[in-house]
């Protein structure tokens, strides 16, 4: 990964996107995750290691795509933007260190993966099924999210804020859902008698620190702090940061 995020860092830099190094990350954490989950264990059962492989895959393949269609189509995402401008000639310094340590994030994620791979029960069960139905569910909400809001931008409502749809009970359903797939391995895996099994909470633990306070909704709402003002500031007094609630009342 420290390959694969120091190419993403060269390709940002050569073709002055910022978005690429998300592009780079989830493809290459979707490959980690696969090699973890088929790592050879005897004892593992293999139908289980193929489907948190698949599993994996499936969430690379479906993230990584959009991302990459994005980034290939729009301008650079207002976040690297942003930073672009208030780091001036340091950015690409500064990009550079902010870049490698999502090497090790991987590393750490990838260990709820290897973990659900080679526990569980000894034959499949409801628990896997209900842990393939757990990223269904969260790859549709992130989906319908990601459309819902091309839909809007595609309207041309410029300056408005989206809150329709799942952006009217979240301001950041896509985020909320992309941890809602996490939540797949502790559910295949997790057994409390077991102590390596509490490892299937890692990743899910540390997927909502980073999508709620570190670079996903802190680092997207100053952005539209920016850009919005006090119609975004409306917006987040009325509706929750990332757990879908009902709205608090409606728009003045």
């Amino acid at each position: 990964m420290a390959a694969v995020m120091t190419a993403s860092w060269l390709t940002q830099r050569a073709t002055r996107n910022g978005g690429w190094v998300d592009v780079f990350w989830t493809f290459g954490t979707g490959s980690a995750c696969v090699v973890a989950a088929l790592w050879p264990e005897p004892a593992a059962n293999s139908m289980r290691q193929l489907l948190v492989a698949g599993l994996a895959a499936v969430w690379a393949v479906r993230l990584g795509s959009y991302i990459a269609l994005r980034v290939a189509t729009t301008p650079e995402d207002t976040r690297y933007a942003n930073l672009r401008e208030e780091w001036g000639g340091k950015f690409q310094a500064n990009m550079f260190w902010l870049v490698i340590v999502q090497a090790p994030a991987t590393a750490i994620l990838t260990l709820s993966v290897f973990v659900a791979g080679h526990g569980g029960a000894s034959e499949l069960g409801l628990r896997d099924a209900l842990g393939a139905l757990v990223l269904v569910i969260a790859i549709a909400g992130e989906g319908l999210a990601d459309e819902q809001m091309r839909a809007f931008k595609k309207q041309g409502h410029h300056g408005a804020v989206m809150d329709k749809g799942l952006w009217g009970w979240s301001r950041h359903p896509n985020y909320f859902f992309e941890w809602v797939g996490w939540l797949a391995y502790p559910v295949i895996a997790f057994n409390p008698a077991e102590l390596w099994s509490w490892a299937t909470w890692i990743a899910p633990l540390v997927m909502f620190v980073l999508l709620r306070f570190g670079t996903g909704v802190p680092t997207l709402e100053k952005t539209m702090l920016k850009s919005r003002g006090d119609k975004f500031r409306e917006y987040q007094r009325r509706v929750s940061a990332f757990f879908p609630l009902p709205p608090k009342g409606k728009p003045t």
